[in-house]
Parts: C-alpha cells; sequence; structure tokens
C-alpha cells in the first residue's frame, strides 16, 4: 500500500484545488455600482488616454469588464492595477508610473491620505446599509436625546449616510455628521473634495476638526472630548484608527453586516499602555530599521529624512528597508536590528507586532523614544505628516548640551539609560584598536551594532569566492519533488 504522503510531480501538477469565489457583478448593475458614467466624465473633460484602474482583491473579478466598459465608451487605453505593493487602502502611483499612466481611478475601501503625483478619482464601493436598522441602534445607544455624538463612517458607506442623518437629526440636535473632505490638489474623487479651503475660512480654525480625510465643525464652547463617536462599518483599520487618535472620547459603532450596534468595550487604556511599552523598547534600542510601508503618501520621504536625523541625534544607528507587505519571515532576517519604526498610512500604521521577533512602532512613537522635548501624554498621532515642520503636532528636537548627564532607568531592562545624545559620529582613535571608546554611561560603546554582528555570525550570506571556485561542467539534476524524486521510486 503506497503511503499517504508519497506523491509525484505529475499528481503534483495534476491536482485540483476548490476555490470558491463570489459571483461577478451582472453587466446592468455595473454603473451604479462603479460609476461608470461619472468615470467617463472625469476622464472625458480632463483628456486622459492611459487610465489606471487599481481594485482591492476583493472587487477584481469585476476588474477586466469595468476596464472594457471604460475604453468602449472613452476611447482611452486602460490598466488593471491589482496586487498592490503596500496597502490597497492606499493610492498605487508608483505602479501607474510604471505603466505612464496620466491619471488613477481607485476603487473601494480607501484611507484618503493626500497624494499628489497623479491625478486621483476615488470610487467607494457602495455597500448595502440597512438606515431603519441603524438608527433604531442608535437611539438604543444613544436613549438621552440631547447627546452629543460625532457620526463618523467607512467609505463605503457615503451614499448612505444622509438618510440616516436625515432621520436622526429631528430627534437628535447635537448631532454632528462628518463629511468626506480629501486633501490632495489633483483629487476630483467627490463632489465635496474641493471644499477644505471654503470650510476653513467659514468655521472658526480652533473649532474645525480635519482628520484621516473626515471633518467637522464642533458647537461653541465645546471640544473634542465633549462629544461620543458613533461609527457605521466593519471592525477593522479604520475603526481602531479612530479610536486611538480621540482615545478621551467614548465609542459606539454599528456592523452593516451583523445589523448590530454596540459599545466598543476594548479598553483604550490598555492599547495605549501597549504602546508605551513598545516607546520603551525603542528607547533601549541601538539599531532602528526604518520601514518604508507606502510609496504614495504624500511627504513620506520628508518623515523618512527626519526620522533618520533625530535617530542619529538620540545616539542610535538607523537602516531603510523597502521590502512591500510585511511578515515575519522578512523582518526575522535583520535578527541586528533591535526595533522597527513603519513608514505607513494612518490605517497601516497601527501594526499589532505581536508576532513578530522585534517590536514595530510608529514614527510618533520613535520620536518619544528619542526626543525628549516630545512626551508621552494622552495625544497619540497616527498620521505622521502631523509630525513635519507646520504640522500640528511637530516639536523640536531637544539639543543636547554640554553640561547635560541626564540619565534614567530603563523600565524593562533596569538598567541605567543615558538621555543625552551623541552628535555626529565617534571619532577614531589615534592610539589603534586596542583602545576602545566609552559613552556617557560608561560601558564600552559600539560604533557600528550592525557590522559587529554580521561579524559573530558563522554564516554571512553567499560569497562570490572569484577563482577560487572550479569550473564543472553542468550535469542533470534530480526531477520531481522534494518528498519523492523520481529516481527513488515510491515507497511501498
Amino acid at each position: 500500500m503506497a503511503d499517504a504522503f508519497s506523491s509525484s510531480s505529475e499528481t503534483v501538477i495534476q491536482r485540483v484545488l476548490e476555490v470558491i469565489s463570489k459571483a461577478n457583478t451582472p453587466a446592468e448593475k455595473l454603473d451604479d455600482l462603479y460609476e461608470i458614467k461619472k468615470c467617463c466624465k472625469f476622464i472625458t473633460d480632463h483628456h486622459f488616454q492611459k487610465v489606471a484602474l487599481q481594485f482591492p482583491d476583493e472587487l477584481l473579478r469585476d476588474s477586466v469588464a469595468v476596464a472594457e466598459e471604460i475604453e468602449k465608451n472613452c476611447n482611452v487605453k486602460t490598466f488593471i492595477l491589482g496586487d498592490t505593493s503596500y496597502g490597497s487602502c492606499c493610492v498605487d502611483e508608483v505602479a501607474a508610473e510604471h505603466v505612464g499612466a496620466d491619471c488613477i481611478v481607485h476603487y473601494g475601501s480607501a484611507c484618503l491620505s493626500p497624494s499628489k503625483r497623479l491625478p486621483l478619482m476615488y470610487i467607494f464601493e457602495k455597500r448595502q446599509l440597512d438606515v431603519e436598522m441603524c438608527a433604531c441602534s442608535f437611539r438604543e445607544l444613544y436613549p438621552d436625546k440631547q447627546s452629543h455624538v460625532v457620526l463618523l463612517y467607512d467609505v463605503n458607506y457615503d451614499h448612505a449616510i444622509d438618510d440616516l442623518v436625515r432621520i436622526l437629526s429631528p430627534e437628535y440636535p447635537n448631532l454632528l455628521a462628518s463629511k468626506l473632505v480629501v486633501e490632495s490638489e489633483q483629487c476630483f474623487s467627490h463632489d465635496r473634495t474641493d471644499q477644505l479651503s471654503s470650510l476653513l475660512s467659514d468655521h472658526d480654525e480652533k473649532q474645525l476638526v480635519y482628520q484621516f480625510g473626515r471633518q467637522f465643525c464642533l458647537k461653541t464652547g465645546l471640544t473634542i472630548t465633549d462629544y461620543s463617536m458613533f461609527y457605521v462599518g466593519q471592525e477593522g483599520a479604520t475603526l481602531r484608527n479612530f479610536m486611538m487618535t480621540w482615545n478621551r472620547c467614548s465609542f459606539c459603532s454599528f456592523d452593516p453586516e451583523k445589523r448590530k450596534g454596540r459599545v466598543e468595550s476594548i479598553s483604550i487604556n490598555r492599547a495605549l499602555m501597549k504602546r508605551y511599552y513598545a516607546i520603551e523598547r525603542a528607547k533601549d534600542a541601538s539599531v532602528v530599521g526604518i520601514l518604508v510601508g507606502t510609496l504614495g503618501v504624500a511627504d513620506y520621504l520628508t518623515i523618512i529624512q527626519q526620522l533618520k536625523e533625530n535617530i542619529h541625534r538620540a545616539g542610535k544607528k538607523s537602516y531603510v528597508f523597502a521590502m512591500g507587505k510585511l511578515n515575519v519571515p522578512k523582518l526575522a532576517n535583520f535578527l541586528e536590528i533591535d526595533i522597527f519604526v513603519l513608514i505607513a498610512c494612518p490605517e497601516n500604521s497601527l501594526l499589532d507586532s505581536s508576532e513578530f521577533y522585534k517590536p514595530v512602532v510608529t514614527p510618533f512613537e520613535m520620536e518619544v523614544a528619542c526626543n525628549r522635548k516630545r512626551e508621552w501624554s494622552e495625544e497619540y498621532v497616527t498620521d505622521f505628516r502631523h509630525l513635519l515642520p507646520g504640522g500640528p503636532s511637530h516639536v523640536l528636537f531637544a539639543e543636547r548640551q554640554e553640561e547635560d548627564d541626564e540619565t534614567d532607568v530603563s523600565l524593562i531592562t533596569g538598567a541605567l539609560r543615558s538621555s543625552s545624545v551623541a552628535n555626529g559620529e565617534p571619532a577614531e582613535s589615534p592610539y589603534g584598536s586596542s583602545v576602545v571608546l566609552r559613552n556617557q554611561t560608561m560601558t564600552v560603546a559600539n560604533t557600528n551594532s550592525a557590522a559587529s554582528f554580521l561579524a559573530s555570525r558563522s554564516w554571512r550570506g553567499l560569497e562570490q569566492k572569484l577563482g577560487e571556485t572550479p569550473v564543472v561542467k553542468a550535469v542533470e539534476g534530480r526531477r520531481g519533488i522534494a518528498i519523492a524524486y523520481e529516481e527513488e521510486g515510491s515507497s511501498s
């Protein structure tokens, strides 16, 4: 009897896997779901010739049909962008530039992060929302009709929010409905897209809240902490981002798929303490890996440069990595890195790094670890653009004074940790390698942590060894798969 695990290359090739996929959208519904007429008007009005259509994985089944309709109605060349290098919520401008596209049409969920390379249009997926059921859940969650509530929602339910507000506004006079306002000079995605500048002039700037592509105006005399948040959408990165940013506000949500509302019971304080632990790890780190998690969000190069400078001023080493979508095996290849900092859009920045060998922090957390002027408080910043000069959360770096020799104790290791920073690279000792440098805590200073770590490895990667390897003729190798090569025969 053959072993149950024995196989051959032929059976592997002929093996059939059952894949369950959703049916394609009927042709008569394509125009309404993907707003093809609106998209064609955008293309023809601006005389575009090459159009990049970016679809998330769950909508790729309709991509060919949508592309054919656009080409037929607009007489243009379309390119379908799928399997984006980073999160599908971000606009993949790099892939669009590779095909020489004149503009991008982004379909489905979006983080609404600003991008300024190419003209852009958003087409949100119109997901079904039972407005009456949602309003009923709202009444149960907020029995006090005078409650101050901000209505937030996933972009895919934007088409139904006006109906929901029409039902609730007469009952709840203090209800504020957020609006989508995409900050981009070349974005033509929404009827309210280019209204940001006028909104800033019409309202008191202190009372207008604009963040993550949403804007709403608080009532005079009230602050954001005086409001509760009601979110329409599924549990995920968007809701988590809102809850971390406005962590002093209570949150309730309505899941349109489950048709249920609930009070969000996740302890924000516990989540913040986990992030604070990551900051302590960042303070102890000597070597920092900067992970490039986006190539489309505006100013990503600026924040990388700012992080490199601040990390250097804090006496740490930094290395930049561009590796596409992150996973545990990728980051495990760099054991010399003590901690990673991820540059990504706000929704993808809060990465759960519990499965990774080394923690992954946000740019805000890295700045808290490096800059003594930036203190850990109730403020939490997920949008790295706010940390840049001119941003609402920008803090100048605290330069070291000559007499400054403050130390603190690591809450993780219990060891003394110097808060003074090193200016520039350590000078090479004129007395040779027998004399080693010492830092402010009187421990041996490591001037090149990554290089010394590599030198201690028993295997350092492939070496060419030119001229040392003998030349041999090519021979035929094995055939088949690893568990049963053809020349070995089948086991019985």
